[in-house]
């Protein structure tokens, strides 16, 4: 399994607009075969981050996804909502284990 995780930034003020374009990457990701959990999370002490994690299956998956029409859509609208300074990094995970 891969674990992606991470952070965005995008000005404070551009949120509200953020939202929905978010909304539809978010469900979009779940749909797709092998995405295990895609979520991002507004960080409750710095305005504007927003943290980002994503479990996929394996590796074809994830190529699957970076292929897919919903991330071009993503993509293009990160110079609009200013999302800057992204951070996200991939790791090679075992099965999970409860605690």
């Amino acid at each position: 399994m891969l674990l992606i995780i991470g952070t965005v930034r995008l000005p404070p003020e551009k949120l509200a607009e953020a939202r929905p374009v978010m909304e539809r990457m978010i469900l979009a990701s779940r749909a797709e075969a092998g995405c295990l959990e895609y979520s991002y999370a507004e960080d409750v002490l710095v305005a504007g981050r927003i943290h980002v994690k994503e479990i996929w299956l394996d590796q074809a998956s994830l190529d699957a996804h970076f292929a897919s029409d919903h991330i071009k859509v993503w993509r293009a609208t990160w110079t609009q909502l200013g999302i800057v300074d992204r951070n996200l990094l991939v790791y090679e995970i075992g099965e999970a284990q409860a605690t």
